[in-house]
Parts: C-alpha cells; structure tokens; sequence
C-alpha cells in the first residue's frame, strides 16, 4: 500500500500525467484495470506506474534467475610444484594453470621444500618466475614470492572474464507431434486409466457362466475293521489315573 500523499504518475504506456494525489492516482489505475505500482520510492515525489502487478512480479522473477543462471563465481585453485620437479610435469602444470587463468579462477602457485631444500630457498623464486613468465598472457602476479614456513608461493589472477556455464538443451520435438507438459500429460492418462478399471471382466471371471457337466466317479468303499467272532470287545487303553 502506498502511502505517500502525492507521486508523479507514469502510465502504461510509458506517458508521464504529473503529479497527483495518490488515491486519484490510484482511481485512474483500477478504471485501467491495473495496479498502481511504485517504481522509485527514493525519488521526489516518488514514482507510481500503472502496471499489471503479477506480470510485474513474474518478469522481475524471470530476471533474477537468468542473472543468477549467467553469474559465474570465481574459485581458488592451487598448483603445487617441487624444486626437483621434472621437465614434463613442469609443463603439465603450466598446461593445467592455463587452462584455469582461461576459466577466470585465480591460481595459488606453492613450492614446497623438503630436509635440506629449504636452505635454498632462491631455486624456489626461480622457479616461480619461470612459471608466471609462461603463463603471462593469461595471467598476472597479484602477489609477489612469499616464502612462509616450506613453502613458497605466488598468487595469480587471470586476464579472461569469466566463462558462463551454458544451461543444457532438451532435445527437439518431433515436428508434428504435439506438445503436451506433464500435468496435461497425466490428466489425458487418467480418463484412459478409469476406463480400462471400469471394463467387465472377462467371461472366464463371470460368475453367472453355464457350468460345464462333470463326469461322475466311482467311489471306493472305506473298508471296516473285523469284528472278534469270540463276542469279546475290542481291548480298551487303560486308565494312568492311578485307581
């Protein structure tokens, strides 16, 4: 809510009315059926814009996240090298700092010195100067040798702006085939999905079905025990009741 008493009005268009009273102002925006939306709030009177306030917000959105999306930060790298570093790692570590003065990032070149090395700590310096004057066309020295404890370091900081991490693409679409986003996707399953759950059964499932006749089977008599043609019964388990 605007509440300053007066603000200079600028129309949709782009047409500045003048000052004016903000409910008058506020008036003329909804007769447009827009808002009335304060751009400069530092200025003299302030500003107010008639603006469609949520396409405002969307854009100013948008924005945003393509800004953040182009912004790279810049990181810190380091390159460690020894005195008795051979010719071919030299330059593999010349190549690798090449690569990431061209990406933008500073570079920490260290030389570390073991047992007796440190008392030559001028082979070190040399070494550090040989590698910013290959690297020079990339990068420059912001921090000249340091020797600090056992090791000795430069800091480098490159000449390139930059690089902006391009967002990968989707693929094409085929042309003619139409383009639908997921939730249109999933609604145009769903009344597919409904119909194949509300289907009959199949017949064989159908319990009204004529049953088919069955064969009838013999059955097999249960044969019975003999009875004692003495007339005695059947002996009967005794009693472990102790009687």
């Amino acid at each position: 809510m605007i509440r300053i008493p007066q603000v200079r009005v600028i129309d949709d268009e782009g047409n500045q009315l003048g000052v004016m009273p903000t409910p008058r102002a506020l008036e003329m925006a909804q007769e447009r059926g827009l808002d009335l939306v304060e751009v400069a709030p530092m200025a003299a009177p302030p500003v107010a814009r008639f603006l469609d306030f949520g396409q405002y917000k969307y854009e100013l959105t948008k924005r945003e996240k393509e800004a953040k999306r182009r912004q790279r930060s810049v990181t810190f790298k380091e390159v460690r090298l020894s005195p008795k570093i051979g010719t071919g790692d030299f330059d593999t570590k010349v190549h690798r700092a090449v690569e990431f003065l061209e990406d933008g990032d500073r570079i920490k070149v260290t030389v570390r010195f073991r047992g007796r090395e440190l008392s030559h700590p001028e082979l070190g310096r040399l070494l550090l100067e040989r590698f910013a004057e290959l690297v020079k066309e990339h990068g420059i020295i912001e921090r000249t040798p340091v020797l600090e404890g056992k090791s000795m370091f430069i800091v480098l900081a490159s000449t390139h702006k930059p690089k902006v991490a391009e967002a990968p693409q989707r693929p094409a679409r085929p042309e003619g085939a139409p383009a639908l986003a997921p939730a249109a996707a999933a609604e145009a399953a769903a009344p597919a999905a409904a119909a194949e759950a509300a289907a009959p059964a199949p017949a064989a499932s159908v319990a009204t079905a004529t049953p088919a006749p069955t064969a009838t089977t013999p059955t097999t008599p249960i044969p019975t025990k003999p009875k004692p043609t003495n007339g005695a019964e059947a002996p009967q388990t005794a009693s472990t009741s102790g009687d």
